[in-house]
C-alpha cells in the first residue's frame, strides 16, 4: 500500500528536539550518526568510459584517456572531504576478455600515468599502492609499479589504492590458501591477508561509489565492503568531478550505520487517528491507542496488530486506497 493513502487516516506528531530520529514527518529521511567521522575509506568503480566515448562517436580508448582527468579531479578533492583512503577499480581480472587493442591501450595508459603523475603524487602527499596480480602484466610494468610505490611510500594526505588485474573472489581464495596449516584463522587474520592492509581502519570500506548508472559490485573488494554504504551515480566516469564526490560523501554522512545493532535513533509513534469511525471496519476498537508504526516501509502492508488495534477477525491488508479487506 502506498503511504500517501494511509496518511489520510493517520497523523504523525511533531518530533521533539533530539538531534537524531529515524522518521521525520513527510519524508522519512534516515539521519546520520557518523557526522563526526573524519577518516573515510572510499572505494570507486570507475565505470562508463567506453559508453561516454561511444555516445560522442569516439573510440572507446578516448573514454579511458578522458577518465584519467576525472581521476585527477577526484584525488585532488578527496582529502578535503575527509577521504584518507581511496580504492579505485582500474582493471579487473575479467577485463582481459576485452579486445586486445583496448587492453593494450589501457596498459599503455597506466604506464604513462606512472611516468608522468608520480611527481604530483609525491608533492600532494599521496601514497600509491597497487592491489591485484602482477604476474600477467606487460613486461616491465610490474617494476614501474614497484618503483612508484617506493617513491610515494611516505605520503600521508591520501592513500591511493589502484586495483589492477584484480578479483575479490581470487583475493579471498589466495588468502585462504596462504594460511599455514594449524594456524587459527580469524576474521582479523583473513581480512589482513585478503587486503594486504594491517590497519583495519584503512582496510574496511566505508562508502563504495559506482559511476555509469550500473548497480553491481563486479567482484570488487567484496570482503572489505561487507558493511559499506553504496552510492550509484548515473554520471559517466569521464564527467565525474569533485562535486559528484562531495555529493556522495554528503549522502553517506546522512546515513546511519548500525552494523547489525539498533543504533541511537528513536522512532515516534503516531497518535490515534481522528478519522470518523465509519471509515474503519467495525472489527476495530478505535479507543485502543496506537503503539507501533502503522506501516511497514519494506513490505508496504498493514495489519490490525500493526495499527495497535483489537480485531475479532483475521489480519487485514489494504486492497485499495481507503478500503480494508480480509486476506
Amino acid at each position: 500500500m502506498r503511504l500517501k493513502h494511509l496518511a489520510t487516516f493517520l497523523r504523525l506528531p511533531n518530533p521533539p528536539a533530539p538531534s537524531r530520529c529515524i522518521f521525520w514527518p513527510g519524508n522519512f529521511i534516515m539521519q546520520s550518526s557518523l557526522e563526526c567521522k573524519k577518516r573515510l575509506h572510499v572505494a570507486m568503480i570507475m565505470d562508463g568510459n567506453g559508453r561516454w566515448a561511444t555516445a560522442r562517436g569516439l573510440p572507446r580508448t578516448a573514454g579511458h584517456h578522458a577518465g584519467v582527468a576525472a581521476l585527477q579531479r577526484v584525488c585532488e578533492a578527496a582529502p578535503a572531504l575527509g577521504v584518507t583512503t581511496l580504492s579505485l577499480f582500474a582493471f579487473s581480472s575479467d577485463n582481459w576478455r576485452r579486445p586486445r587493442g583496448e587492453v593494450s591501450a589501457l596498459m599503455a595508459l597506466l604506464r604513462r600515468y606512472l611516468r608522468t603523475e608520480i611527481a604530483r603524487l609525491v608533492e600532494t602527499g599521496t601514497r600509491l599502492t597497487v592491489i591485484g596480480r602482477r604476474d600477467r602484466l606487460p613486461d616491465g610494468l610490474a617494476s614501474e609499479i614497484a618503483a612508484a610505490e617506493g617513491r610515494t611510500a611516505s605520503g600521508e594526505a591520501l592513500h591511493l589504492r589502484v586495483a589492477l588485474d584484480y578479483s575479490a573472489r581470487d583475493a579471498v581464495l589466495r588468502a585462504v590458501t596462504a594460511c599455514e596449516p594449524g594456524v587459527e584463522l580469524t576474521r582479523e587474520t583473513l581480512g589482513r591477508l585478503i587486503s594486504g592492509e594491517h590497519d583495519a581502519e584503512h582496510r574496511d570500506v566505508d562508502l563504495l561509489i559506482r559511476s555509469g548508472g550500473e548497480k553491481r559490485l563486479s567482484d570488487f573488494l567484496l570482503w572489505e565492503c561487507a558493511y559499506a554504504e553504496l552510492f550509484f551515480s548515473d554520471r559517466m566516469w569521464p564527467d565525474f568531478g569533485a562535486e559528484d564526490l562531495a555529493a556522495a560523501v554528503n549522502d553517506f554522512r546522512k546515513r546511519e550505520r548500525r552494523f547489525g545493532g539498533v543504533g541511537n535513533a528513536r522512532a515516534f509513534p503516531p497518535r490515534v487517528p481522528s478519522t470518523p469511525a465509519h471509515l474503519f471496519p467495525t472489527a476495530f476498537n478505535l479507543e485502543q491507542p496506537l503503539l507501533h508504526h502503522p506501516y511497514d516501509i519494506n513490505s508496504g502492508s498493514v495489519t490490525g496488530e500493526d495499527l495497535g488495534l483489537k480485531t475479532r477477525s483475521a489480519p487485514c491488508s489494504v486492497a485499495s486506497p481507503g478500503r480494508y479487506s480480509s486476506r
